[in-house]
């Protein structure tokens, strides 16, 4: 399942504080004072209090009316207990499902300190995924929109003259994905002091940013932010990483929790189909034949690999389907092509790889189709996110072969529920298998007339180019450390 890895009590993510203890067996997590007293935590899934609204928050009126113009007539429960924990100057750690209202919770109070003192750069969010960084940059300028707020994406695939140069020009808001962002502060002395002055570090989908492979970048980021800044994370899964932190924790952070395991949202339906895997492809467009009927407006079917991606792609638009395909074998600007395409209603289908599964929100996606089964659960719920958000219903198949079959039933054992069975007649089904057989043929020769496996191979060649250097970057590291001990 999910890599463990030891996080060092050293590691810099909440910043300000005190010698570290001794650690000791605990039952719940604590500080790391020398004298270690409880963790500030709140349990609580339950609804906002009816009278509660975003003014009671302790927000500015401009932040409260905002809101209101955006239909945000009242806080999520994450917003309720997180944003005055954030305008009182505490580190959050906020855990809630997907759909939740995360973004503005965290959003909020840090433009409210903003519009206080609107110099430098405020605010710098690190999050995993491209396409999440440009939305949360949405997110932001909407929030923030009377406050002629500048804010920059820092993202792989982009100019990296043009990046340094919006850096340079100090905007209020910095929100990039962490190896882009470590190389423009390792290859310019210049771009370190732009943080000087940053009062807030985000970590969004915490739990994906603080993996193992990301830890050299977060460390050559903590080091050119000032110590006296406030941390936020905020994530829809708990891992080990987390409850390490938590643990590790320092006395001016608050835990808000409103997790309960890999939980999805009462409204969305979940179901499954059971079907030989050479007929998948029959079936997927079979069920999009009929989403118009069962009114879906959108939808987003997601493969496990960018093979898969590019060849359903290619496969649809054969059988005349409208969809866009996202994945990170495209260049950045196809990537936000497909992503545009998708968000503004030009195609109703986006087949992408997980790099779509966390944090994205669009209101018309009501189904999502599970092509292939993911290997952990915990990407099984991020998937399903998508849909059924913000009490909205939505709808989840999710196509299971016999090899399949244990990856479901974890998945089921985790959420504590089973999948329904998903109806429909297979004679119906297999009506059109000619035509799809016919199609994926032709689908697949383009493939190879674009030279996709060639320029996979290469693409595979040049990562594990980079990890084995990042491999004997950390090995000179252990042999630096190991040194000054014997030192």
């Amino acid at each position: 399942m999910e890599e463990e890895v030891q996080v060092d009590q050293n590691f810099p993510l909440f910043s300000r504080k005190t010698k570290p203890a001794t650690r000791k067996p605990v039952p719940a997590p604590t500080s790391i004072e020398e004298t270690p007293k409880q963790l500030d935590k709140e349990t609580n899934s339950g609804p906002t209090p009816s009278h509660i609204t975003f003014s009671d928050l302790g927000l500015a009126g401009w932040a409260v009316q905002t809101c209101n113009e955006l239909g945000m007539k009242k806080p999520t429960p994450v917003q309720y207990h997180c944003i005055p924990r954030i305008l009182s100057g505490q580190d959050v750690l906020g855990l809630a499902q997907t759909g939740s209202g995360k973004t503005a919770a965290f959003a909020l109070p840090i433009l409210h300190r903003l519009a206080e003192d609107p110099y430098g750069v405020s605010c710098l969010v690190v999050t995993p995924t491209r396409e999440l960084a440009f939305q949360l940059a949405e997110q932001f300028r909407a929030l923030g929109s009377c406050l002629n707020l500048r804010c920059a994406v820092v993202v792989g695939g982009m100019d990296m003259i043009t990046q340094t140069k919006t850096l340079m020009q100090r905007p209020h808001v910095v929100i990039a994905t962490p190896g882009r962002i470590k190389v423009l502060i390792e290859q310019n002395p210049d771009i370190p002091p732009v943080f000087s002055r940053t009062k807030f570090l985000v970590l969004d989908e915490a739990d994906r940013v603080l993996d193992v492979g990301f830890e050299e970048e977060l460390r050559a980021i903590f080091e050119c932010l000032p110590k006296n800044r406030q941390t936020l994370l905020f994530s829809a899964t708990m891992t080990s990483n987390l409850q390490t932190l938590l643990e590790l924790s320092a006395n001016k952070a608050y835990f808000y929790e409103a997790y309960e395991g890999f939980k999805t949202v009462e409204s969305l339906k979940q179901q499954y189909i059971f079907i030989p895997k050479n007929v998948k492809d029959v079936y997927l467009q079979y069920i999009l034949s009929k989403i118009k009927d069962i009114g879906v407006r959108s939808a987003i079917i997601f493969v496990s690999t960018c093979r898969s991606c590019q060849l359903l792609g290619l496969l649809l638009e054969e059988l005349e389907i409208d969809a866009a395909a996202l994945h990170s074998y495209k260049s950045q600007s196809l990537r936000l092509s497909a992503l545009h395409k998708f968000k503004s209603g030009q195609v109703p289908i986006l087949v992408a790889t997980d790099v779509a599964s966390r944090g994205l929100d669009i209101p018309t996606v009501d189904l999502v189709v599970n092509y292939d089964i993911p290997r952990y659960p915990q990407d099984y719920v991020h998937r399903v996110g998508r849909t059924a958000r913000a009490g909205r219903g939505g709808l989840a198949v999710s196509f299971v072969t016999q090899n399949d079959v244990d990856l479901i039933h974890e998945i089921e054992a985790v959420l504590g529920k089973q999948l329904e069975k998903f109806d429909c007649k297979e004679n119906e089904v297999l009506d059109d298998i000619s035509k799809v057989y016919k199609a994926k043929r032709v689908a697949s020769m383009k493939m190879m007339d674009d030279g996709f496996e060639e320029k996979a191979a290469s693409r595979k060649a040049q990562k594990q180019k980079m990890q084995n250097e990042r491999k004997g970057r950390n090995k000179k590291q252990k042999r630096g450390v190991t040194k000054d001990i014997e030192v």
